[in-house]
This record gives structure tokens, C-alpha cells and sequence, in this order.
């Protein structure tokens, strides 16, 4: 019993830490104790240790010399090679899963998403129901990971999606986004409708291609921004970002 607390406990952590850090509240740079954390989310040291040390192995925090931790800044380049990254995982679980094939019920219940994210688009295409976008979205690529039946493959794809910006449902700052997802998830849409339809004609090599473009979508969109106005990446919220 004691070990399952020990374990929730950890996990509180783990869970609190990882949202104050991508949220922005706890900024690139910021050097973390384990007793002032510990005292903040009224646990004991020994689950926010490990729950630091998790944190570390993601990359959202450095060890500081001298004990403790540092909050990770960011550059641009480590945004857009978390994207990639993820790219390549999905395109490796998308190739697999169709040269592998996959259960009926698995595919009807991905296509059944892709048919409840139609419907976050108004008919004009002139809206979008974010909030639902977003959540449906997150469901498809979780339903994606799991269609090849690889554990191995689903737990990389979760740990490189805990990165900044390489999760699917990473979205730009609220005083930009209206113009950046009008423009952007009409297509990343089609290509969700596609790479099903590849996956379910057993065609490895477009679906990894297919599900790799998709991922480059968010870089695309990052690029966007910072054409129109480089002081734009202030807001991103999480990250110090280094624009190089």
C-alpha cells in the first residue's frame, strides 16, 4: 500500500511539475529545490526527486552543479527537432501498422474519430471548434500509436510528445492562432482522412510519408509566425526560445 502511494505521489509530481513547466510558470532558466517543491505541492521529497529526475530524462529540466535542477531554455532548433522526431516515430508506427495490418475494430475506431473531427469545421470552412479540434486530434494520434501493437513504438512516441511543440495538440499563442489553425487544419484534416486510408490499403510506404508531412505541420506553423512578427515567439507560452 505504502509503495502505491509512494507511486501516486510520484506521479502527482511528475504530472504538476511538467504542466507549471510548459505552461511557463516555472521559466527556462529557473533553478528548483526539492524542499520548496515539496512544501508547494504538499508532498515529501523522496516523489518530487523522482518526479525531477523523470523531468530530466525528457528534457524539460538540466541537473545544476551543486545539486538541484534547471528549467530548460529552448531554441528554435530544439522545437523543430522534437517535430521531426515525432514525425519519424509516427511515420515508422503508420508504416508498420500497415504492412503489419490492422484489426477491423481498430481502424473503424480511428475512422470514426476522423469523422467527429469533421464535424469541429463549420460548413463555410470560415470556424473552428478548437477546444473540440484539439481534443479529438490528441485521440486520433493516441489511436495512431496503437494501431501497430508496439508497445515499444508507444511508449517513444509518448515520450518524445512530452517535448515542447511535438505534441499534436501543441497549438501557437492565443493572439495568433485564429490566423495559423484557419490556415493549417483543413489540411492537416485531409491528411488525417489519408493516412487511414493508407494504413487501411496496406501502403507502408506512403502512410510513413503521409504521417511525416502531417508532423511538419506545426513547424510550418511556428514558421508562419515568426515571418509575420518575431516578437510573436514571446508568447509562446513554456518556452524562452532562441531564434536562430
Amino acid at each position: 500500500m505504502a509503495e502505491t502511494a509512494s507511486t501516486t505521489h510520484t506521479m502527482r509530481a511528475l504530472t504538476e511539475l511538467r504542466r507549471r513547466i510548459l505552461s511557463g510558470e516555472l521559466p527556462g532558466g529557473q533553478r528548483l529545490f526539492e524542499v520548496p517543491l515539496a512544501e508547494l505541492l504538499q508532498i515529501s521529497r523522496t516523489p518530487v526527486r523522482e518526479a525531477m529526475s523523470r523531468l530530466a530524462e525528457e528534457g524539460l529540466l538540466d541537473r545544476a552543479r551543486g545539486g538541484g535542477f534547471v528549467v530548460r531554455t529552448f531554441g528554435f532548433s530544439d522545437v523543430v527537432d522534437a517535430v521531426e522526431l515525432r514525425g519519424v516515430l509516427e511515420g515508422t508506427a503508420a508504416r508498420l501498422a500497415a504492412e503489419r495490418g490492422v484489426a477491423p475494430e481498430a481502424l473503424a475506431a480511428i475512422r470514426a474519430t476522423v469523422d467527429e473531427l469533421d464535424l469541429c469545421f463549420d460548413k463555410d470552412g470560415g470556424d473552428v471548434d478548437f477546444e473540440g479540434y484539439s481534443r479529438l486530434n490528441a485521440r486520433f494520434h493516441d489511436q495512431l500509436a496503437g494501431l501497430v501493437g508496439s508497445e515499444v513504438v508507444r511508449r517513444e512516441l509518448e515520450r518524445v510528445k512530452r517535448l515542447p511543440f511535438a505534441s499534436p495538440s501543441a497549438f501557437l499563442p492565443d493572439k495568433v492562432e485564429f490566423a495559423t489553425r484557419r490556415r493549417s487544419l483543413p489540411l492537416a484534416q485531409e491528411q488525417h482522412r489519408a493516412l487511414v486510408a493508407a494504413i487501411a490499403a496496406r501502403e507502408g510506404a506512403r502512410a510513413e510519408h503521409i504521417a511525416r508531412e502531417h508532423a511538419r505541420t506545426a513547424r510550418a506553423d511556428l514558421e508562419y509566425v515568426l515571418s509575420k512578427d518575431r516578437s510573436l515567439i514571446g508568447t509562446v507560452p513554456g518556452l524562452a526560445l532562441v531564434v536562430v
